[in-house]
């Protein structure tokens, strides 16, 4: 993997690139001279996860010929309070679905992707306490 980030001002605003030349803006709080030009990098590995287990769930789901029509996530993430570096402590993500989706299988196919298949909630594990809810709602 090869990323690159070039500083688009003189404050913290940057431009990421991956190698395939998709781009993700980042930037610092206000509170330390950000801009809000983008995404802090704290955020980033939050929706990091989401994505991660996202794509997971949907891959599962469609391998058992399920097609999802209606589909989102949404992340609380908690962080320790005055500390250097401010690591993640709990996090708790909302996976909802379509009201007409199989319940057993969405709680299989999330099982999977947090207790195994999803690299990113298998490093964040090692200092956060991630639980979910499953909502059929959409």
């Amino acid at each position: 993997m090869n990323i690159e980030l070039n500083l688009k001002n003189n404050a913290f605003h940057f431009e990421a690139v991956n190698e395939t030349q998709n781009t993700v803006q980042i930037d610092a709080s206000p509170g330390i001279g950000g801009e809000g030009k983008g995404a802090r990098p704290m955020e980033l590995l939050i929706m990091g996860l989401g994505g991660c287990s996202a794509i997971d769930v949907l891959s599962i789901l469609r391998k058992q010929k399920i097609e999802v029509s209606k589909f989102k996530i949404t992340i609380q993430a908690e962080r320790e309070k005055d500390a250097v570096p401010s690591l993640f402590t709990d996090i708790h993500i909302e996976y909802w679905f379509d009201k007409n989706l199989d319940k057993d299988k969405a709680k299989r196919a999330i099982e999977l992707s947090l207790n195994k298949y999803c690299s990113v909630a298998k490093t964040l594990e090692k200092t956060a306490r991630i639980t979910y809810d499953m909502r059929f709602e959409l």
